[in-house]
């Protein structure tokens, strides 16, 4: 690490996934092995080749939403919302900030599509309707920005505030940059992650027309299939989650317990292929060995990786491949989970509750399994993928890997925060 940077901790974590409301539902679940794809429900599927999603149910924003407000405000907003209100209550701070904290706090708050559902709506209803009965709200409920600035709105931080996008990575990506943030001294505190709701039939089908998506439509479970041979494309999940990240010496003098800490940041471009990745996975591991050099650590330091793992053909392969690039020898020592085999591919979420659940692998010693994982592909040969089963370790140090359409790729390094 820099001389002289802060050392910068989580004090706190929300989540929404399709395993319930909350980091403890979607913990536990993950260490079931439980997933939680279905049928999708939000509409009519009979249209679409790929029917099943990773869908958050019974969702509800009344906690920090009235009902006119619900309705001026698109779901991934009200999905980030509600994330961000469970991340601030873990980390002990106010309902609403105010003075020094809130001009000393930001939110770098990303969305891969942003509000999608409002964006499609609309331009339907302006062709059947004509561009009259658009809604006022129309643009400020679809822009991908607005869910970073709602977060600002209902809780006040007043510091750097923006959105990342960068599809698949932009979970991932939020929280390197605020960490970036409070390093370089521009905030004592920021939330930081992803939020996503994309259930809709167009994106769905966009997907599905790339053949990017799983169509194993009776058998929904078993669907998402990380680093399995008979994978067939990824499952399209939704949710959130956001991460409060301050300064060590900000959260020692307010009392409040870090849950881990970040150590380090890696961001690259594949400069390669619009959604196919780099041959063997070349800038993911450009990616790791920039995060792992930033924190001052070497590979072989590492104990535990959360995989990108979205169960497509070439995807898979190329981070098998990359993984025994960055870790050599030390590779079959590092314990591998993939959680989108329960939570599917929440896009701009997924590095956000990929990072929950590395800061949950690290409080605990338990690795997720990655379900599903019955016939390993070939390039996992030797590598240890938690199939099936939890298993325990003792952690240290994890990396979080995120990878996203356009070649870009992000690595995040967490370490105990009593290692």
């Amino acid at each position: 690490m820099s001389q002289g940077s802060p050392r910068v901790v989580v004090t706190g974590m929300g989540a929404l996934s399709a395993l319930g409301p909350g980091v403890a539902s979607m913990w536990d679940g993950l260490l079931a092995g439980r997933s939680g794809i279905r049928t999708i429900e939000a509409f009519d599927p009979s249209r679409l080749t790929s029917r099943i999603a990773g869908e958050v149910r019974d969702f509800d924003a009344s906690g920090v939403l009235d009902r006119k407000d619900m309705r001026r405000t698109d779901r991934y907003i009200q999905f980030g919302l509600v994330a961000a209100r469970e991340a601030l209550d873990q980390a002990g701070l106010p309902g609403r900030l105010d003075g020094a904290l809130a001009e000393r706090t930001g939110v770098i708050m990303g969305s891969g599509l942003g509000g999608v559902t409002t964006l499609f709506d609309n331009v339907l209803l302006m062709g059947e309707r004509g561009p009259d009965r658009i809604s006022p709200f129309f643009i400020p409920m679809g822009i991908a920005n607005v869910g970073a600035g709602q977060i600002a709105i209902a809780f006040g931080p007043l510091g750097p505030n923006f959105a990342i996008v960068s599809a698949c990575a932009t979970g991932a990506h939020a929280i390197g940059e605020a960490w970036e943030t409070i390093r370089r001294g521009d905030a004592e505190v920021m939330l930081a992650g992803g939020s996503e709701a994309t259930i809709h039939e167009a994106v769905v089908g966009g997907f599905a027309s790339m053949k990017a998506l799983s169509t194993r439509n009776d058998d929904p479970e078993r669907a998402s299939r990380p680093f399995d041979r008979a994978r067939d494309g990824f499952v399209i999940g939704e949710g959130s989650g956001v991460l409060v990240l301050e300064s060590l010496a900000h959260a020692t003098a307010r009392g409040a317990e870090p849950l881990a800490e970040i150590v380090g940041y890696g961001a690259t471009a594949d400069a390669s292929h619009i959604t196919l990745p780099a041959p063997g996975g070349i800038g993911a591991v450009r990616a790791a060995r920039r995060a792992l050099a930033k924190a001052g650590l070497d590979a072989s330091d590492v104990d535990h990786l959360n995989a990108h793992a979205t169960s497509t053909p070439e995807g898979d392969r190329a981070e098998l491949q990359a993984i025994r690039t960055i870790f050599g020898d030390h590779a079959p020592k590092v314990a591998v989970t993939a959680n989108k085999s329960m939570l599917g591919h929440t896009l701009g979420a997924a590095g956000a509750l990929e990072s929950i659940a590395v800061v949950q692998a690290l409080r605990t010693g338990s690795v997720p399994p990655t379900v599903n994982l019955i016939d390993p592909d070939d390039a996992g040969d030797g590598l240890d993928l938690t199939p099936v089963r939890a298993t325990r370790r003792d952690l240290r140090v994890a990396v979080n890997n995120s990878f996203g359409f356009g070649g870009q790729n992000a690595a995040l390094v967490f370490r105990r925060w009593d290692a």
